[in-house]
């Protein structure tokens, strides 16, 4: 008869291969059952090369950097915000490619202080892809458009300059019932910048995550995927841009 400690030990075995929570998620298992994921909303834009040569050889080092939905602020734990989650969603779609995801958000900054601060991160991280957020916080500090494109555009020159491949990420959504007089009605204008970034990105060969227009479909996640606070994103909403990134990206990757 086999010992108690031993059919305990076979028991954790087979409760861990048939537990999502604790085997690891799977690619459908990984997004809320109430997002819609898909690759549609990544355009590549002709860019990437460098990054499918990297996948090519097994292993890829992506620098993401933006303001605080890249840092994960509204996440209940670290691991449940974009970063990780991305991380995450990449290996599983990339079978046999070490992904590294380099988190290098810092909440509340507009296209200048992350462009300020372009050069130093990548020469540290030596990534084969930039992912850049922006557009958010110019559009909620009533930013000229002018500023911010002069912003981007000095961005664009550094990323230029250092030969990596580059990931435009667009404006998030905004919940249209929301009583935060500094949020409301303010949907149109940060979807004129993601506008504006999808011309752009596609002027340059930037890639680009449509990540405004994704949100729309989010209806069915608790909150349309944002916080209490009306801004920042929630665990369901981190979770399926995650997806939704990871899908796109590791299609254009293939």
């Amino acid at each position: 008869m086999k010992s108690t400690a031993a059919v305990a030990a076979v028991a954790a075995l087979v409760l861990a291969a048939a537990s999502p929570a604790l085997a690891g998620p799977s690619a459908s298992q990984a997004a809320p059952a109430a997002c819609p994921v898909t690759a549609q909303h990544v355009t590549a834009n002709g860019g990437l090369g460098r990054s499918r040569a990297a996948v090519a050889d097994g292993r890829l080092t992506i620098l993401a950097m933006g303001s605080s939905s890249i840092e994960g602020v509204g996440a209940s734990r670290r691991e449940l915000g974009f970063v990780p989650l991305l991380e995450a969603g990449l290996e599983r779609r990339l079978p046999g490619v070490e992904v590294t995801v380099i988190n290098k958000g810092i909440g509340g900054e507009t296209a200048k202080e992350t462009a300020d601060r372009l050069a130093r991160e990548i020469t540290a991280g030596r990534p084969d892809l930039v992912i850049w957020q922006l557009g958010t916080n110019d559009v909620l500090r009533d930013r000229p458009m002018d500023d911010f494109f002069a912003d981007f555009r000095r961005g664009e020159t550094l990323l230029d300059r250092a030969g990596v491949d580059v990931l435009l990420v667009d404006p998030q959504r905004l919940p249209e019932g929301t009583t935060n007089p500094s949020f409301r009605g303010r949907n149109p204008a940060l979807g004129e910048t993601a506008r504006l970034i999808d011309l752009e990105g596609g002027r340059v060969g930037y890639a680009v995550l449509h990540r405004f227009a994704a949100m729309a479909d989010w209806g069915g996640l608790e909150r349309g995927g944002v916080g209490p606070d009306d801004l920042h994103l929630n665990d369901p909403g981190y979770a399926c841009w995650a997806e939704v990134t990871a899908e796109g990206l590791a299609a254009a990757l293939r």
